[in-house]
């Protein structure tokens, strides 16, 4: 079923921006080969105030033996990017479109913004850090969950030149102060708290400990701005215009410490703050936002992006894989932690003058419905979520879905990791009714947006593959000694040439963004996973060069195990790690979680190290399956697999767990390891 072609509903084709293989062909090449004007002609779609400078569009290095590396584009242009993403939308007459259907954690919890209130609420902010004293350069932190004051205060940041550090609101006190430490931001931006589901977190009082943390460091922030999210119905000057509620919004659990000296209410500066604020004209390659990854080991790296390029990569990547037009509404679940959210919840959709809804909740509560009634209540076109929430609704009765409507979707969106064949079919089958295309997304923090996609009205689907690079993104693979693999193969990827969108170094440490990305093979960026070529050129990631297993001088991707397991009908999700073997020296360790109503057992454990000697050979087959009734997952649906790894080799100490959606699974799983 994996190599069937699925081609795009003509329905799609008729609309589409880009109608067949020959266009994409036609436009990628010359993004390749002409990328300056391939990018300007582009950029005549938003506002300069000064244009760039013709012979200094484009200039890179890639290659350390040559120098440093660098990537700058459109040198000598100035913009703002507030100003193209909202100002230009209400001088062309769009001011009363909906920018944000904002849905909370109970579904009697919601409200709108237009693209008018969007900029006036955002000059208001920006008039009040400017009276906090931050100006242009100037770092803030925003730890928030997924409210309308989150994208506001992105783009207040954006409209004064300061440069914004999205901290995901799941992480840890420690991570939230290691951050603030390297950024050496000057305000934090919270809530007083957030309902996840039936969990409450106090996300002010994790502020107050890494505060006292950052504190122990010698450095102190200083401002504290404070969203009162949890008591909007009990103070009226918090509420944004529209609000029909507040999730669980009881007063007393709303409690949260306070130091006069630094923190403020959001409401109380925002009552008499202008709603009108010039902008700040930001050099091209000015930074616009840091956004660090969680990193297993090590110290976190502060990816930092820029201005102008980002800006127009964002527009352009989501204008074409999503296939979004006016009047289409389009719906991303991701947190605006990571960069999904940055790209594909806040700049790409505005980029486009696009209507989004904003979700704050999870999937499964107050039914295992939620997300299908959104798509009903707000007529969602393009759907946008991540494998491991597809196969978590898998696992249900696939009545949850189609006692929905789910007519308006067009395209169906993954993003994440590889997506395994089956979970594939399910959401092309039963969720967009066999008529939608999948944009099965390939990128990462570091590229920006996204660098290998289908774009739906064009590219015949595989089930599991990325397909192919999008405009201005040349792929390779290469083996261990740095050669490319041509045609039908499999290797490292690696990129030949950056795109406007990718990011420029690591916040005060380019040596380290050197060795990270470049050392390895010179003269590319090495993305650090893994990717095989078929025979028709479809590329197909198969996950992290770390999460490849060498069993007795075989080399394989758990994610090419994972995909086999996740075929079995009693399966509905699997995760695969290595495990030290004295023989192998690597061996398979699978974690098991069975669909709703079967049985794990020793009948279930025979069939699949049968079904995985048959499909990838003998040496592949799992020497440890272990029964997992859940995975370690973050809030955002990303499987924790370095902590799988530590169970597997029966450590009772995973790291940090603070960012997990559900601590107790490290415990349950810990329980039901086998003796091996």
């Amino acid at each position: 079923m994996a190599d069937k072609i699925y081609y795009p509903n003509p329905e799609i084709v008729k609309r589409s921006h880009c109608s067949s293989m020959e266009q994409y062909r036609e436009m990628h090449r010359k993004s390749i080969e002409d990328p300056v004007k391939f990018w300007s002609e582009i950029a005549k779609q938003f506002y300069w105030e000064t244009p760039a400078i013709e012979d200094k569009y484009f200039t890179y290095n890639f290659n350390v033996d040559k120098g440093d590396v660098f990537i700058k584009w459109m040198e000598g242009a100035t913009t703002n990017i507030s100003f193209n993403l909202l100002d230009k939308a209400v001088k062309s007459g769009h001011g009363d479109k909906i920018a944000f259907y904002w849905e909370g954690n109970d579904p009697e919890d919601y409200s709108r913004l237009t693209y008018k209130k969007l900029l006036e609420e955002t000059c208001r902010f920006a008039n009040v850090l400017k009276s906090k004293g931050i100006t242009k350069g100037d770092r803030v932190v925003i730890y928030m969950p997924n409210i309308l004051e989150q994208p506001i205060a992105m783009l207040a940041c954006t409209r004064i030149g300061a440069v914004h550090s999205v901290v995901f609101a799941g992480y840890s006190s420690d991570s939230l102060a290691e951050r603030i430490l390297d950024s050496k931001a000057k305000v934090l931006i919270t809530a007083d708290g957030v309902w996840r589901g039936e969990k409450l977190l106090l996300l002010k009082n994790i502020c107050d400990e890494a505060l006292e943390k950052v504190k122990k460091q010698d450095y102190q922030i200083e401002c504290c701005i404070v969203v009162s999210h949890l008591r909007r119905l009990n103070n009226p000057q918090g509420r944004m215009n529209g609000v029909n509620g507040t999730s669980n919004g009881d007063t007393e659990l709303t409690n949260v410490s306070w130091d006069n000296d630094r923190d403020v209410w959001w409401h109380d500066e925002m009552e008499d703050a202008e709603p009108s604020c010039y902008p700040v004209w930001l050099a091209a390659e000015d930074p616009l936002f840091i956004l660090y990854t969680s990193g297993s080991t090590g110290k976190p790296k502060g990816l930092l992006h820029t201005t102008a390029g980002y800006m127009i990569f964002a527009a352009t990547t989501f204008k074409y894989v999503f296939d979004y037009h006016p009047g289409d509404v389009y719906f991303c679940t991701a947190d605006i932690g990571w960069i999904t959210g940055h790209t594909y919840v806040v700049y790409g959709p505005l980029g486009c003058g696009a209507t989004s809804v904003l979700f704050e909740g999870v999937p499964f509560y107050p039914d295992k419905d939620r997300f299908w009634k959104i798509v009903d209540k707000y007529k969602v076109t393009q759907f946008y979520t991540a494998p491991t929430a597809i196969r978590s609704l898998m696992k249900f009765n696939d009545d949850y879905v189609t006692r929905n409507s789910l007519s308006t979707l067009k395209v169906l969106g993954s993003v994440g990791e590889p997506i395994n064949t089956e979970a594939w079919l399910w959401y092309y089958n039963i969720v967009g009714h066999g008529k939608c295309s999948i944009s099965d997304t390939f990128f990462q923090t570091e590229t920006g947006g996204h660098v290998i996609t289908p774009l739906p009205g064009c590219t015949p689907m595989k089930p599991g593959s990325a397909t192919f690079p999008f405009f201005g993104v040349l792929p390779e693979l290469l083996d261990e000694d740095g050669h490319i693999v041509e045609g039908e193969g499999e290797g490292y990827l690696v990129f030949r040439q950056p795109w406007p969108g990718m990011m420029r170094t690591l916040y005060g440490n380019h040596k380290r963004f050197q060795s990270a990305y470049f050392e390895r093979f010179k003269g590319y960026y090495c993305t650090g996973d893994g990717a095989k070529r078929d025979a028709d050129g479809y590329l197909w990631v198969t996950g992290r060069i770390d999460d490849m297993l060498n069993v007795s001088g075989h080399l394989m991707s758990t994610a090419e195990v994972e995909n086999v397991l996740a075929e079995h009908s009693s399966v509905a999700e699997a995760a695969v790690v290595s495990k030290k073997h004295t023989v192998k020296g690597e061996c398979l360790y699978c974690f098991i979680t069975p669909s709703d109503g079967k049985t794990f057992d020793e009948k279930l454990q025979i069939e699949l190290k049968k079904r995985v000697r048959e499909r990838i050979g003998a040496f592949a087959q799992p020497d440890v399956i272990q029964h997992a009734p859940a995975l370690p997952k973050t809030r955002s649906g990303k499987i924790m697999r370095r902590m799988l790894r530590k169970i597997a080799a029966g450590e009772e100490d995973v790291g940090d767990t603070t960012t997990l959606a559900d601590e107790t699974v490290i415990k349950l799983l810990l329980e039901l390891r086998p003796k091996v």
